[in-house]
């Protein structure tokens, strides 16, 4: 564990483990009853001014989210706030006000960041990316929303063979839609 920054990797993921989304079980923006899940995203995103992603989830996101007018989720207004890293060794141009390649070592460029001030730095999506900076012992806190759904396939948090003993337990709650937070802490 660093003292500097967290890095915080948050996930939305399915009951069977799947973070990839193959299919409709996660949609911030069309879920009915979801006001107090939107209340702690919001809690949580007044404690981050950097979020890190993938090349492929950076992608997605430009895509997305500036083009959202009427958000009541919030996601739009975090993301127009803080800082975007995005780890590519492909990508010149973001394209994305207040952005930033990283175009060196993933966990190098994670770890320098993680040294600097300011506050907590989330990653999400980003599945290539988190594997690679699992096993470097970066990430201070795994945030997980769990949705009541199975999806049968996709790829899972944890690399395959990739063995974490124990986790500290730091939270549980759960929603009205049927989701439920799990924070973890590596010990």
């Amino acid at each position: 564990m660093t003292t500097g920054r967290k890095l915080i990797v948050t996930q939305n993921v399915t009951l069977d483990g799947s973070i990839e989304m193959l299919g409709p079980w996660f949609s911030p923006e069309a879920e009915n009853d979801q006001d107090d899940l939107l209340e702690e995203m919001a809690r949580q995103d007044a404690t981050n001014d950097a979020v890190l992603f993938g090349r492929q989830t950076f992608e997605d996101m430009r895509g997305y989210w500036p083009q959202q007018t009427d958000d009541r989720t919030g996601v739009t207004e975090t993301l127009n706030r803080v800082t975007k890293y995005v780890v590519s060794s492909t990508l010149d141009d973001p394209g994305w006000e207040r952005s930033v390649v990283l175009t060196g070592d993933p966990v190098e460029e994670v770890r320098s960041l993680k040294e600097t001030d300011g506050q907590d730095i989330v990653c999400t999506g980003s599945i290539s990316l988190i594997h690679a900076l699992i096993p470097s012992g970066l990430v201070d806190e795994y945030r997980l929303f769990v949705y009541p759904a199975v999806q049968g396939r996709g790829r899972r948090l944890f690399p395959d063979g990739y063995v974490i003993p124990r986790l500290d337990l730091l939270e549980t709650k759960s929603f009205r839609a049927g989701v439920v937070l799990t924070r973890y802490r590596p010990l």
